[in-house]
């Protein structure tokens, strides 16, 4: 499905009713194909307060929604291999029950839990982006 920034409220809403209440979001997409920008659209939708942004540096941010949920954002991308999201205890965040978004997850993959939700995005060569579900 293609989509622009315009679009961004439509696309996050039909990404949450996809999920069909799993818990682990995988976003997949080469850098700078809009993961993060689509998670912030996503948790504003979710009702998250305060600001989003992506946890580059800190691997995790947390976030509150206004009906007390909290949600984790994790970007993986600076991890150098498995061991250091295991020593953050990155499995009970997994456990937690709690909606867990997650960027570059193939960094961990051997650590996912079966059934997760997975949206992949790619840019288009007019600006545009493209979103699958699975």
């Amino acid at each position: 499905m293609f989509y622009n920034l315009e679009d961004l409220g439509q696309i996050s809403h039909q990404v949450i009713k996809a999920a069909k209440g799993r818990k682990i979001w995988i976003f997949e997409g080469e850098m700078g194909a809009g993961k993060t920008t689509l998670i912030k659209a996503i948790c504003q939708k979710l009702g998250v307060i305060g600001n989003i942004q992506s946890p580059t540096f800190s691997i995790v941010n947390e976030y509150l929604s206004a009906n007390d949920e909290i949600i984790y954002h994790f970007d993986f991308y600076r991890l150098k291999n498995e061991t250091e999201a295991l020593d953050f205890g990155v499995e009970e965040y997994f456990d937690s029950g709690n909606i867990c978004l997650l960027e570059w997850a193939e960094k961990v993959e051997s650590l996912l839990p079966d059934n997760c939700f997975k949206i992949t995005i790619s840019l288009t060569d007019d600006l545009g982006r493209n979103i699958e579900f699975s």
